[in-house]
C-alpha cells in the first residue's frame, strides 16, 4: 500500500511546492499599478523620447508599472503653442495614443503657467492681446483633448511661498481674477475632463492657506475645480509628514480630490535651507553639492526607502481622499533633479535606477501591499 500511494504523495507535495513558488514569483513581479489598483492611480511623467517609445525597455516598464501618464514638458506652452497662430499637437497626440493602447489615463500638464512660455507670449505688451492668447490657448487645447484625457493641471504654480499670488505676466496684465477665468474657460472647453490646481510646497501652512483661499474663490464663483495637485518634490531625509497629512485633510474638506503629482525624493543637499521647486532657481556647482557621483551608498538608499515607505503608508491611510500618485520621471537618469538647481549633478530621486532596475525604495513601496 505504501509503495502504491507513494508516487501520489510525492506528486501532491511537488504540486504544493509549485504553488508556493508561483506565489513567490508573483509577489516578486508585483507591479506598482497592480499593488495599488484598489487604492489610487499610480503614474509617471514621460519625456518626449518615452512618448515616442524610442527605447523598448523603457516602454515596457511604463506599460507594466503605471496606469496614468503625464507629459513632462510637451504640453507646456513653449512646446504645444510655439507661435501665435501655430500649435504643435504631434507629441501630445502620440501620448494619447500610447495611453489608449496601454489602457492608461492621461493628465494634461499644463494650460497656464508663468514659466516655459513661448517667446511670443513673453513679448506681449497689451492686456487685450494677452487676454486673446489666454482665451484661445485654453479653449483650443482643452477642447481638442476633451474626452481623451482624464484631467488638466489648469493652472500651475501661481502662488508665492507666503500664499500670495505670484507676480507673473498673467497677474500683472489680467488681474487677480485670471485663475478663476482660466478654470471657467477650461470648464466650458472640456466639460468631460477633470480640472486641477497644481503647485509645490502647498503642504506648508502659509502656502496651503493661500491655495485653500484660491480654491474657495473658484468654487464661490460657481466654477468647477475637481482636485488639487501637491507636487511632492522633497528630500528623502526631510519629508514633512505632518504637514502633508494636514494638507490632505484640509484640501479634502473642500470637497475635491487630492493628488501627489510630481513625486520625487532627492538625496542631494540643496544650496539653501528648505524645499523648493522653482525651475528658475540656479546655483553654482561644487563637489560638496554632488557627493554620489559613482553610485548611491547603501545607507542612503535605505534611508530613501524608509522615506518612500512612510509616505506611501500615509497615502494608503488616506486612500479615500488621495486619488492619484504620479512620480516625476521613470528612472534616476531621467530626473530633472540632475540639473536643478545645479547643472551636472548625479541625483537618485525615483524608484528605478539608471539601468531601469527597481531600487530598495521600489521594494519598500511594494512591500506595503504584500
Amino acid at each position: 500500500m505504501k509503495n502504491k500511494f507513494l508516487p501520489l504523495v510525492v506528486a501532491f507535495i511537488m504540486f504544493l511546492a509549485s504553488c508556493s513558488q508561483s506565489k513567490k514569483v508573483a509577489s516578486v513581479n508585483l507591479t506598482l499599478k497592480e499593488a495599488y489598483k484598489n487604492s489610487f492611480l499610480i503614474g509617471a511623467a514621460l519625456s518626449a523620447a518615452q512618448i515616442e517609445e524610442k527605447n523598448a525597455v523603457t516602454a515596457s516598464l511604463i506599460a507594466h508599472q503605471f496606469n496614468t501618464v503625464t507629459p513632462e514638458n510637451n504640453m507646456k506652452c513653449m512646446h504645444i503653442h510655439p507661435e501665435w497662430d501655430r500649435y504643435n499637437f504631434t507629441l501630445p497626440d502620440k501620448l494619447v495614443a500610447l495611453a489608449q493602447k496601454n489602457n492608461m489615463a492621461v493628465i494634461g500638464h499644463t494650460l497656464i503657467w508663468h514659466s516655459q512660455l513661448s517667446p511670443f507670449v513673453q513679448k506681449i505688451q497689451s492686456k487685450d492681446s494677452l487676454q486673446t492668447f489666454f482665451t484661445n490657448h485654453i479653449t483650443t487645447i482643452a477642447s481638442r483633448y476633451d474626452g481623451k484625457i482624464k484631467g488638466w493641471d489648469v493652472v500651475n504654480e501661481a502662488l508665492e511661498e507666503d500664499g500670495s499670488l505670484r507676480k507673473s505676466i498673467f497677474l500683472n496684465k489680467l488681474g487677480d481674477n485670471y485663475i478663476v477665468e482660466a478654470f471657467r474657460l477650461a470648464q466650458k472647453a472640456a466639460p468631460n475632463t477633470e480640472l486641477y490646481y497644481n503647485d509645490y510646497n502647498i503642504e506648508q501652512p502659509k502656502k496651503r492657506a493661500g491655495a485653500i483661499a484660491l480654491i474657495k474663490k473658484i468654487q464661490a464663483a460657481g466654477v468647477r475645480i475637481d482636485g488639487v495637485g501637491i507636487q511632492g518634490h522633497w528630500r528623502s531625509y526631510r519629508v514633512p509628514m505632518k504637514e502633508i497629512e494636514d494638507a490632505i485633510n484640509e484640501f479634502a474638506a473642500l470637497g475635491i480630490k487630492v493628488m501627489f503629482t510630481e513625486l520625487d525624493l532627492g538625496v542631494l543637499p540643496n544650496p539653501w535651507d528648505g524645499d523648493a521647486a522653482d525651475v528658475n532657481l540656479k546655483a553654482e556647482y561644487s563637489a560638496k553639492m554632488n557627493p554620489y557621483t559613482t553610485g548611491l551608498p547603501d545607507t542612503v538608499a535605505a534611508k530613501q526607502a524608509e522615506s518612500y515607505a512612510a509616505l506611501f503608508k500615509l497615502f494608503l491611510k488616506h486612500k479615500d481622499k488621495v486619488s492619484r500618485v504620479t512620480l516625476w520621471g521613470i528612472n534616476d537618469g531621467q530626473s530633472w533633479l540632475n540639473d536643478w538647481p545645479i547643472n551636472g549633478r548625479t541625483n537618485y530621486p525615483l524608484l528605478f535606477d539608471r539601468n531601469f532596475k527597481p531600487k530598495p525604495a521600489f521594494d519598500a513601496v511594494i512591500a506595503l501591499k504584500k
